[in-house]
């Protein structure tokens, strides 16, 4: 291959950006604002109803704090937090957010339930019940309110009213871009990928839906098991070295991904920018070898986050 041909070379701060993309596939999604008397106790509300929702491969859906919202940003005019929750399809999405608001947050003290996209009925989009379902736990005493061409449910609780509105929109949402953090020991692949993920919390629009935002069992499409969809990425398990077809180095030892959904292309880009720059900037020189993604040859999502190209 002649010199011209060879693809280009990318560093930020000393670490290499392999020439790699991420691929994401399309899901369905919906923002939710949960409020409550303070913060606190909304708090409690998205936390409980943002648990067990890291992947869809087990939990059917993956949901997170999007931020934190003063009551200047909410419909009521209370502290809350805005919720991004995606699922494969309208179905699971409209029966997991059912679910969780009824069990998480009609439970919890002083809270209220409303949309967080637009406020206007968009014909493009299709609407998933809430209230419209939770409304039957008022056994009758429930009470239906229009405000600004909007339906709501006052359900009667033991601390007074459990408002929630009727329904809510689904749009189409991204899920799956992720960037992996390559690093020479386990402390120094944390740091970074904390990092990168308090940066990423900037950005609107985006969840990172496992735990702390970080991803240590990253996973491959198939296993050698029958029952398995997916299994470990032994190319990136340090531990297996010299018995598979390992892609790290001698001096690679530990290996963190931030896997990220987002309601649209954009978003994802450039939280995915966001944080790998924050990383490479903080631990560049100090430990942080490489960036690179994960793919499965393109066969997986139509959704193409290149590296190169998002990072120069």
């Amino acid at each position: 291959m002649s010199e011209s041909n060879q693809p280009a070379s990318l560093s930020i701060n000393g670490v290499e950006i392999e020439d790699t993309f991420a691929e994401a596939f399309d899901m369905k999604a919906t923002r939710l604002i949960v409020t409550a008397i303070d913060h606190h106790w909304a708090r409690q509300a998205v936390s409980a109803m943002s648990g067990f929702g890291t992947s869809v491969i087990d939990c059917k859906i993956e949901i997170d704090i999007e931020r934190e919202l003063s009551g200047e940003e909410t419909p009521d005019g209370r502290p809350g937090y805005a919720v991004l929750a995606f699922a494969m399809s309208g179905g699971d999405l409209e029966k997991q957010i059912i679910k969780r608001s009824g069990q998480c947050v009609l439970t919890c003290p002083t809270t209220a339930l409303f949309s967080g996209l637009e406020a206007e009925r968009d014909s493009t989009n299709k609407r998933m019940a809430l209230g419209k379902t939770l409304r039957f736990f008022g056994d009758g005493h429930q009470i239906s309110k229009w405000i600004d061409g909007q339906r709501y449910w006052r359900i009667p609780v033991m601390d007074g009213e459990f408002l929630c509105q009727h329904d809510v929109p689904r749009i189409d949402g991204i899920g799956g871009g992720n960037f992996l953090l390559v690093a020479s020991s386990l402390p120094v692949a944390l740091n970074a990928a904390k990092v990168a993920v308090d940066a990423i919390a900037e950005s609107p629009g985006v969840i990172a839906p496992f735990p702390g935002g970080v991803v240590r069992s990253g996973s491959k499409v198939g296993s050698k098991y029958k029952a398995m969809i997916a299994s470990t990425n032994d190319a990136y398990c340090p531990t297996l070295r010299g018995v598979v077809d390992s892609k790290l180095s001698s001096r690679q030892n530990a290996v963190l991904e931030v896997v990220l959904d987002g309601v649209d292309f954009e978003s994802i880009a450039g939280a995915i920018a966001t944080g790998v720059k924050a990383a490479c900037q903080a631990f560049g020189g100090q430990g942080l070898l490489a960036v690179t993604a994960g793919n499965y040859g393109g066969k997986l999502g139509r959704h193409h986050f290149k590296l190169h190209e998002i990072l120069r």
